[in-house]
């Protein structure tokens, strides 16, 4: 058995089905709020957006810097889309459905085929008996010990942070997101995903019938691939962090695995607002309908859940590393920790 890791949840004096009880105060949405904060992101995002374009007739790279920079913004949209498919955004669960949709002809995220995958994630998250859909693909010390040269190879591969983080938000926001993978025998989120193509092909074809294609590799292209490798990125160390939380079926807590297996990514505060506090994601998954501006009243009222899960900037980029969960110990190790506790692997 491994030393208590540093990221081990803080004692809080509470069980994690009573701060479910506890949180209820703060699930409802202000809709002055939800709007104010809808209207400076998607303000901000068109204002980048336009100052892109013009930027072409002066330089390149400033259009490019622009891009890269609203790249940000979209991420910020798209936690806005997240909320509204946890019904936390609105009151309305309509108004929030349809401002989700919109926005994710932006996010290139069918919002309605992504809302369904999402609650799966929630719904199993560290479940090692219900791995597959909404989450980052994970096997165990066994798993891989039992898995061929070509399956581990494979495996290493998909884990490997440049095919992770750099082709990674290629293939999930440009190719998979095109079709309801999951969900294939399901008309209505056929229809979402084809919809969402089709609003997504149109504001394409616009970039492209005003700019041409100077436009669309300089500001459409970054943007959207800045804004999915970051979206990428905070979701892995979201659950991939060094001890997490993953057990069997007979043993799986939904509340356990919600609190224990998700961190508290603490960054900086412009770096918070920019990620709309995504980063406090134990409370998140705790209890997901509390609007993503009321999670700082829950560490600002409870301290002690500022403190638990918490896992630094510099401290996540060693979680690159993690791979493989040990049922053993109770951790993700990375392989040459594996390789170290059981040798030959």
């Amino acid at each position: 058995m491994n030393a208590p890791s540093k990221f081990a949840p803080v004692p809080t004096g509470r069980t994690p089905q009573d701060w479910v009880r506890e949180l209820a105060a703060y699930r409802d949405p202000s809709t002055s709020r939800s709007f104010l904060e809808l209207g400076i992101t998607a303000g901000a995002f068109m204002v980048l957006g336009i100052a892109a374009w013009w930027a072409m007739t002066i330089s390149l790279w400033l259009t490019l810097a622009l891009s890269v920079l609203n790249g940000i913004f979209l991420v910020r949209l798209f936690i806005i889309q997240h909320d509204c498919g946890h019904r936390a955004f609105f009151k309305s669960r309509t108004m929030g459905d349809w401002v989700g949709r919109v926005i994710g002809t932006l996010t290139l995220t069918p919002y309605d085929v992504w809302r369904q995958t999402h609650a799966l994630h929630h719904a199993h998250s560290g479940n090692l008996d219900r791995r597959g859909i909404g989450d980052i693909h994970t096997l165990t010390v066994a798993e891989y010990g039992a898995s061929s040269g070509w399956d581990r190879l494979v495996y290493r591969l998909y884990r490997n942070p440049l095919v992770l983080f750099g082709l990674g938000p290629i293939y999930l926001f440009y190719f998979q997101n095109r079709v309801p993978l999951g969900l294939m025998n399901i008309g209505k989120y056929w229809i979402s995903a084809m919809a969402t193509n089709v609003a997504t092909a149109v504001g394409i074809g616009a970039i492209v019938w005003f700019g041409g294609l100077a436009p669309l590799v300089l500001i459409f292209v970054p943007t959207t691939y800045v804004g999915a490798a970051i979206g990428l990125w905070l979701f892995y160390v979201q659950h991939q962090f060094e001890p997490a939380h993953w057990d069997r079926e007979q043993d799986w807590k939904l509340h356990d695995a919600a609190y224990n297996g998700s961190s508290h990514y603490a960054l900086p505060k412009p770096v918070q607002w920019l990620t709309a506090n995504i980063g406090i994601h134990h409370v998140h998954h705790l209890y997901s309908r509390i609007p993503f501006y009321r999670l700082t009243e829950v560490l600002r009222d409870h301290p002690v859940l500022e403190q638990s899960q918490r896992l630094t900037f510099l401290e996540s980029l060693a979680c690159i590393k993690l791979q493989l969960w040990d049922e053993r110990s109770r951790q993700l190790l990375s392989r040459a920790q594996a390789r170290n506790i059981y040798g030959a692997i």
